[in-house]
C-alpha cells in the first residue's frame, strides 16, 4: 500500500482504489473526507429540491383542482406567466429592470449607512460606559417605535423619490448591527485589552488592533439579518410613497387583484436576498479566514 501524492494522504493499494485496514477481524474501508462532504452536499441539495418540488406541485395541483382558490392565491403557472409579462411588456411603471435597480439601490444605499452608523455607535459606546448609560435609553425608545411610524415620517418630510426609502432601510439596519457591534465590544477578552495597554498601544490602536477583530464575528452575523432588513425598508418605503420600485408593483397589483403579480415580485425578491446573503457569505469567509472553525462548522461534514 502507499499513499502518492495528489490523495490527500488517503492509503491506496496498487490499483489506486481505497485501501481497508484489519481492525478486531473487521475490514473497514477509508473513505476520503472529500467524498464524504461531497456526499452530504449532494443529499442537502436534493432535500431542498424535492422539497421545492412538494411545495410547487401541491400548490398548482390544489389551484388547479380549484381546492384553494387561484383567484386569491395565485399558482405558479400563473407567476410565471406574470414574470414573461413583465420581462417582455414590463409593469405599469417602466421596465421591471428599472423597478429592481430603484429598489436595490435604496436597500444598498441604506444598506451602508446603517452599517457604518451601527458600527461607529456600536464601538464607540461598548467602549465608554458612561456615554453608554446615557444614550442608551433614548436609542431603546427609538428602537421601539414601529418603523411604518418612520417610514410615513420620512415620506412626509422627504417627499417621494429614494431619499426616505434609504433613510428607512439605514434605520432597521442601524439597530440590528448597533445591538450586535456593542455585545461584540463588550464581549472582548479584557486581558487582551490590558495586555495592549501594558505595551503602550494608544486607544486607537486599541480600537483597531483587538476591539474591532474581536468583535468582528458578531458584526459579520449581524449582516446577514440586515440586508435583509434594508430591502424590507426599501419595499415599505415604497408602499408608503413611491414612483417607481417593486414595493410600488406590489402595490399595484394587490389593488388589482393580481396573487400572481405580488407573488412573482415577491420572487424577485428573494432571488436578490439570496444573492446577496451569498456575496455576504463569502466576506464572512474572507474577513475571518483567521478564525478557526467552531465545533459547529467542523463537524458539518
Amino acid at each position: 500500500m502507499s499513499a502518492p501524492e495528489g490523495r490527500g494522504g488517503v492509503w491506496t493499494d496498487e490499483r489506486g482504489a481505497p485501501a481497508t485496514l484489519e481492525a478486531g477481524g473487521r475490514r473497514r474501508e477509508i473513505a476520503p473526507e472529500a467524498s464524504r462532504k461531497h456526499g452530504r452536499r449532494v443529499l442537502v441539495w436534493a432535500a431542498r429540491a424535492a422539497a421545492l418540488v412538494l411545495v410547487i406541485g401541491g400548490w398548482q395541483l390544489l389551484t388547479t383542482m380549484k381546492i384553494v382558490d387561484p383567484f386569491f392565491w395565485g399558482q405558479p403557472s400563473g407567476i410565471v406567466r406574470q414574470l414573461n409579462d413583465w420581462l417582455r411588456h414590463g409593469t405599469a411603471y417602466g421596465s421591471i429592470w428599472l423597478q429592481i435597480w430603484s429598489t436595490m439601490k435604496e436597500a444598498v444605499l441604506g444598506f451602508v449607512f446603517g452599517v457604518a452608523a451601527g458600527v461607529v455607535t456600536g464601538v464607540l459606546l461598548g467602549q465608554v460606559r458612561f456615554l453608554s448609560d446615557v444614550v442608551s435609553p433614548f436609542i431603546k425608545v427609538v428602537n421601539a417605535i414601529p418603523r411604518i411610524v418612520l417610514g410615513s415620517l420620512f415620506t412626509v418630510a422627504l417627499g417621494l423619490g429614494s431619499t426616505p426609502k434609504v433613510a428607512l432601510a439605514a434605520v432597521l439596519v442601524f439597530f440590528v448591527v448597533f445591538f450586535n457591534a456593542f455585545q461584540g465590544v463588550r464581549e472582548v477578552d479584557r486581558n487582551l485589552l490590558a495586555n495592549a495597554r501594558v505595551l503602550g498601544a494608544s486607544r486607537l490602536a486599541v480600537t483597531r488592533h483587538v476591539v474591532l477583530p474581536s468583535a468582528l464575528t458578531w458584526i459579520i452575523a449581524s449582516l446577514h439579518v440586515a440586508f435583509g432588513l434594508a430591502i424590507i425598508g426599501a419595499i415599505v418605503g415604497e408602499f408608503l410613497g413611491a414612483q417607481k420600485g417593486l414595493g410600488l408593483v406590489i402595490a399595484n397589483s394587490q389593488n388589482n387583484f393580481n396573487p400572481d403579480g405580488v407573488f412573482g415580485a415577491m420572487l424577485i425578491i428573494a432571488v436578490l436576498a439570496l444573492t446577496a446573503e451569498g456575496l455576504i457569505g463569502l466576506l464572512e469567509r474572507r474577513l475571518l479566514s483567521w478564525r478557526p472553525p467552531s465545533q459547529s462548522e467542523a463537524g458539518r461534514t
